[in-house]
Formats: structure tokens, sequence, C-alpha cells
């Protein structure tokens, strides 16, 4: 069973890409759409009972919000695959301008993200990870090279 941990500032194509890539395949777990840790928890939890493949879509910053969900997928035997969704903090600004109504995220709360943004790395306990950007809104992916 697939883990698939998105990281990225608000506005870089989380969402879009899942729609565009996961949709079919992998149940999204969003704490846009679930509000409280507790629902997050009893959705992960219920796609390790069903062993389903899931999707959090979360902006996930730190390696220890990531952790948590890595260390969960690896006790229920998951591979764990990353998504960096590299932007520039100017695009993401952009981007979110063009946002409507609740979609779109107060510019303190997209820079506060940006400032506590870590890299991820295989040392967390990723099985995979890439890269994603947007270029002319089309998604590029590729493979992680431990740069930036």
């Amino acid at each position: 069973m697939q883990a698939i941990i998105f990281i990225g500032i608000q506005g870089t194509g989380k969402s879009s890409f899942y729609f565009k890539q996961f949709f079919n395949s992998h149940i999204r777990i969003s704490m846009d759409l679930l509000n409280t840790r507790n629902k997050e928890n009893i959705f992960l939890e219920t796609c390790f009972l069903s062993q389903s493949r899931f999707v959090v879509d979360n902006t996930n910053p730190t390696m220890s919000d990531r952790a948590l969900y890595i260390n969960k997928a690896k006790e229920n035997k998951y591979e764990v695959i990353g998504y960096y969704f590299n932007s520039s903090l100017e695009e993401a600004l952009n981007r979110n301008s063009q946002r409507q109504g609740k979609e779109k995220v107060p510019e303190i709360g997209i820079k506060g993200c940006y400032r506590k943004l870590e890299i991820p790395s295989y040392q967390e306990g990723f099985d995979k990870l890439y890269y994603v950007k947007l270029d002319d809104n089309q998604f590029i992916i590729e493979d992680w090279k431990n740069e930036i």
C-alpha cells in the first residue's frame, strides 16, 4: 500500500496535482476538508484498516509534521512517497491572489509556512521523493536530487 505526503507552502498546486494524478486511485486526507486532527486520525486509521492508498494533502512544512504520517505508515507497512512542491514565495502568493472565498489564504499564513519549510530527505523515512513544479500550468515531476 502507498502513503503519499505532499510538502509545500500554500499556492503551489498541491490540491490541483492530487486531482490530476491521484483522484481515481488514492483517498485524499486534507485538513482543509477535515478541520480537526481527530477527524484526520479517524480517516488515517480507516485507510490503514482497509489497506487503502492515500494522499496527505497538507503543507507538511517541517520534519516533525511529516514524521506523524511517516511513522504511522511505516508501522502499517506502507510505502511512503513524498512530493515536494518547489515554488518561490512570490509565485505562491501570486497564485493565491487568484483564489476566491475560503480558498484564499491570508498572506501572513503563507509567509509563516514558508519560514518553517524544511526540505525533505530520505533520512525521514521516505521510500521515494520527487520534486514537483508548475511550468505554464503543467506539472513537471522530477526525481529527487537532494538539492533545490
